[in-house]
């Protein structure tokens, strides 16, 4: 054995600034394990029927009419924001070519997903203009402009005192700041403001409405659920790595955070429900988002603040097979994603 091969690697961690290139010795394996289940999961919005929502949706109310265009407008650009800064900062930043490979397979879910909410707009929305007025809602709907708004603050964490970006986490304070962007991005983005939106989903799924909206929503909501455990994840190696990084500082910061969240949703809610709706109002979103965030703050190794339970059965989901019979109107419409599970009661 050469001298070169007896040479060991030096230890780095996961935030250190550079560009790693090699699998092996591979550091990180349970995000390659994570990039391998994602593969399994893999569907195409070709396979969501669509056509019976369209009779569906001329039997809705005015007010549950409402709630779908708000829905839809939402949806439209979401994950834009997320795939965003899954390219601008999460990539360049975490130093792990296991994790880049997951984080490049989870740009290509969310691409899938934003064509999917495409394909809601053209079939929900037919009449152009309010499909151009759905497009445009982070600067025309205030509940919407709100949420993206709370989105730029917080994953805009990365920036110096100037507001440049901050282009290598070389210091305690550039990673702390890192932190929040991930933790904005996880547990608010993808782990409060989409399971609010689905909740919505799985209320018109539970009246025997919406089939199609349901089985794409539901496929989105594993793929979801995934991304933020890998986010989870990458927090709980830097906390390994880095213990002093999560101070008494850093958990204030993430508890603002999500009571921040908790309001910008509950605004969105309050534009949904108006006075209220059979089944679904503002106080029993209330509750049920308090419940989420008290979980994503459990998950991050915080106290939670709320104390509130689930108010909505309909979200007491026990798995993904059950999802999968429940909601899916042909059973080989998810053929690659045969394995695994995801605990969503835990998640909801």
């Amino acid at each position: 054995m050469s001298s070169t091969e007896n040479k060991s690697v030096p230890a780095r961690n996961l935030l250190d600034p550079g560009f790693e290139l090699t699998l092996r010795p591979m550091r990180y394996p349970d995000f390659y394990e994570r990039y391998r289940d994602a593969i399994k999961n893999t569907w195409t919005v070709e396979e969501v029927d669509l056509h019976s929502d369209v009779s569906d949706l001329a039997k809705l109310t005015p007010g549950e009419q409402h709630m779908i265009g708000r829905l839809v407008a939402f949806f439209a650009t979401g994950d834009s924001i997320v795939s965003n800064n899954l390219v601008l900062t999460l990539y360049k930043h975490i130093n792990s070519p296991e994790a880049r490979l997951y984080l490049s397979r989870q740009l290509f879910e969310e691409a899938v997903h934003v064509q999917f909410y495409l394909t809601l707009l053209d079939t929900y929305l037919p009449d152009p203009d309010d499909r151009a007025a759905a497009f445009d809602a982070v600067e025309e709907i205030p509940s919407i402009r709100e949420k993206a708004q709370f989105c730029f603050k917080w994953m805009a964490a990365l920036e110096g005192e100037g507001g440049e970006k901050i282009d290598r986490l070389e210091s305690k304070a550039d990673r702390r700041r890192f932190l929040l962007n991930l933790i904005c991005f996880a547990a608010c983005i993808e782990g409060l403001f989409f399971y609010g939106a689905f909740a919505y989903v799985y209320w018109f799924r539970s009246r025997g409405l919406l089939h199609g909206l349901a089985t794409g929503t539901n496929w989105v909501f594993r793929d979801e659920t995934m991304h933020m455990n890998f986010a989870f994840e990458v927090v709980d190696t830097v906390r390994k790595e880095e213990p002093d990084l999560f101070d008494d500082a850093l958990e204030q910061q993430v508890t603002d955070m999500l009571k921040e969240a908790v309001e910008a949703e509950l605004q969105f809610g309050r534009d949904l429900c108006g006075d209220g709706l059979p089944g679904m109002n503002t106080e029993s979103m209330r509750e049920y988002l308090q419940c989420v965030a008290d979980q994503r703050l459990t998950r991050l190794g915080f106290a939670p603040v709320y104390g509130s339970e689930n108010p909505f059965s309909f979200m007491e989901l026990q798995g993904v097979q059950e999802l999968t019979n429940f909601f899916e109107r042909r059973p080989s419409a998810y053929q690659v994603a045969v394995e695994g599970s995801v605990g969503f009661d835990d998640d909801f």
